[in-house]
């Protein structure tokens, strides 16, 4: 069962169309758009500053969402976050994919349509170019994406949509 859960003043602000699994937990200032997903297990807490997930973003099973104090987490339209991801206080453009596993620490930005790879830390303030690929601990980037990159990458997010509303129907029709 989900949990969301105010606190202080502020209480989750999430889209009628979102997905929410079994197991996610979010608190806060957090608010979701239209059409997003977020998955088993996954932990969402705004009580130090706001998350912004925008529409179409798909947050992973197990994944972790955190702030530092005047830091908020963005991410924006059509991002995908892997399973088991750690993101915090950090900047994550339009369309970019956080692999499975990585950690994204305080004020980095991933531009949009990069790519993270799996188990990748990119550190605090790190900026990691629009359609590049980075790998590594710390993060480097290794290469410009190519269309087959790009393809995969939209392909993954049409499908969690597409996951998201089907087990979104199979829920509301359990109850």
């Amino acid at each position: 069962m989900m949990k969301i859960y105010p606190y202080k003043n502020h209480t989750p602000v999430i889209d009628e169309s979102v997905f929410l699994a079994d197991g996610v937990v979010i608190t806060g200032d957090v608010h979701v758009k239209k059409d997003a997903s977020i998955w088993f297990n996954t932990v969402i807490r705004g009580d130090v500053a706001p998350t912004y997930i925008g529409e179409g973003v798909n947050i992973q099973d197990n994944s972790t969402l955190h702030q530092s104090p005047d830091n908020p987490l963005v991410l924006e339209d059509g991002v995908t976050v892997g399973h088991q991801c750690i993101l915090h206080s950090c900047t994550v453009k339009k369309e970019a994919l956080i692999g499975m596993g990585a950690t994204i620490l305080d004020r980095a930005e991933i531009g949009e349509g990069a790519f993270v790879g799996a188990g990748s830390l990119v550190p605090p303030g790190k900026k990691i170019p629009p359609g590049t690929l980075a790998l590594g601990s710390p993060a480097k980037v290794v290469r410009e994406l190519t269309e087959e990159d790009i393809k995969d990458m939209a392909r993954i997010r049409r499908e969690y949509v597409e996951k998201g509303r089907y087990y979104k129907g199979v829920m509301k029709g359990a109850k």
